[in-house]
């Protein structure tokens, strides 16, 4: 089905090998070089051990080359799972291991994190290095999503990490569509491409629904923002007992016969190479597509893709992103080198090696800061993407829950909306399900 050659080419999770080898890692500019490091091997000897998820990979690298020609010190990176690194940094810690000094925690992580101990309050660093980190240049609702925990901040934002809608503008001239602005068109896009073109092994979207909660929620976040709704209330409570919940589940439902098979088994490992080499025309997924689909070296579509903000649904009639997946950058309270893995992490995050990380392509990094979101390198790398994000886009998203009990919430809404995509339950079945376990979980831990 997908082109062996694009599918190794971009794994997430493989695409370091694919950079080494075109000695496509740019060297650090100079402009990074801040004067907490200017003072060159002065951590000579010491050694930092990172944490990353897997898709980092290719930064992982960048961020150990670096540091080590900038203070001397070692990195080495260890990359896991998107879903194995808040339990590794954790058993690491209860176990008295002390193994990692940084980690890269999935934002809705941070609570449970902080709470079991797992990660530093890094508030007053923060405050002190505040001239150099220059806080106030992240998207503010970055910023407090991916760091604040009860008044105190964990880590520093790392990658911005929220989704648009990709297309195939070959495919979609040759059957006169337009990028779909509801999730309806969507829907019926996927249908006219697939009826003509399965026989050729080409479908109408790629619909990441696997059951593991950043690929299965982030696809139908994307929904839940476009029909309106919300994960919880204002006042904390689970907001699945909603219309929207329900439409926006049903929607993603009606596109799964329209989507590359089949959709519980479609991870972005599959997804990606799929429209990267032509063989759905749609897929909604991170910013950072738009550099993977302009780099020949893997793709098929250079110059035949199109993006489009995340369809609307119902009565909704305004886009809104959604945060799916987002990371920062956190000392784990084991570490024996805390001074220098917080040296490590304000490079990682800092306004210019930022804005390396948005133009490197393979990097998996989406905007965080104003600076980066609005740069000339990230508009001439991203001339389609930039504009969908720059008009206040970033800071109106929809975060997924943070508290200290997110990852039970997430794991619940992941097994119902399975359920559903198998065609085990019904939409409403499904939401109302997760709604009652969403509850259950939000009373028992309130």
């Amino acid at each position: 089905m997908s082109d062996p050659i694009i599918d190794q080419a971009y794994r997430r999770r493989t695409v370091l090998k694919t950079m080494l080898a075109s000695g496509a890692l740019p060297l650090l500019s100079s402009g990074v070089l801040s004067s907490a490091l200017a003072a060159g091997n002065r951590f000579a000897g010491h050694t930092l051990n990172l944490l990353i998820i897997q898709p980092h990979v290719v930064t992982g690298k960048k961020i150990s080359e670096d540091f080590e020609k900038l203070t001397g010190a070692r990195v080495n990176v260890t990359a896991v799972p998107y879903d194995q690194v808040s339990v590794k940094a954790t058993l690491d810690f209860q176990s008295g291991a002390g193994e990692f000094d940084v980690i890269d925690y999935f934002y809705t992580y941070k609570g449970q994190l902080a709470e079991d101990g797992v990660i530093e309050d890094v508030t007053d660093l923060i405050e002190k290095d505040k001239a150099e980190i220059q806080p106030d240049d992240f998207i503010q609702t970055i910023y407090d999503q991916y760091t604040l925990h009860e008044g105190r901040r964990y880590g520093l934002p790392y990658d911005g990490d929220s989704h648009l809608l990709f297309y195939n503008k070959e495919l979609f001239d040759r059957y006169g569509l337009k990028p779909a602005t509801t999730w309806d068109e969507y829907n019926e896009n996927a249908k006219i491409i697939t009826d003509a073109e399965s026989k050729n092994g080409i479908y109408g979207a790629a619909v990441l629904g696997a059951k593991i909660p950043v690929i299965i929620l982030s696809t139908y976040a994307n929904r839940l923002t476009g029909f309106g709704g919300n994960f919880l209330k204002a006042d904390g409570t689970s907001a699945l007992d909603s219309a929207e919940a329900v439409e926006a589940l049903k929607s993603l439902l009606a596109s799964a016969p329209h989507a590359l098979p089949t959709p519980l088994e479609t991870r972005f490992e599959e997804g990606l190479p799929a429209f990267l080499s032509g063989k759905a025309a749609q897929i909604d997924f991170w910013t950072d597509l738009g550099g993977y689909a302009q780099d020949p070296k893997g793709s098929k579509i250079v110059d035949k893709w199109g993006v489009t903000r995340i369809p609307v649904g119902g009565a909704n009639k305004t886009p809104r992103l959604a945060f799916n997946a987002g990371f920062g950058f956190a000392i784990t309270s084991g570490s024996k080198n805390k001074d220098v893995a917080w040296e490590l992490i304000k490079l990682a995050t800092s306004k210019g090696y930022h804005e390396q990380l948005l133009t490197l392509t393979g990097s998996g990094i989406d905007p965080d800061r104003h600076s980066g979101l609005n740069s000339e390198k990230f508009k001439a790398f991203q001339p389609l993407v930039q504009p969908l994000l720059a008009d206040g886009a970033l800071e109106n998203s929809l975060a997924w829950p943070t508290a200290v009990y997110a990852p039970k919430l997430e794991n619940a809404l992941t097994d119902e909306l399975s359920l559903a995509l198998a065609g085990t339950k019904s939409a409403e079945q499904a939401i109302a399900d997760a709604h009652k376990s969403w509850t259950n979980i939000i009373e028992a831990n309130g």
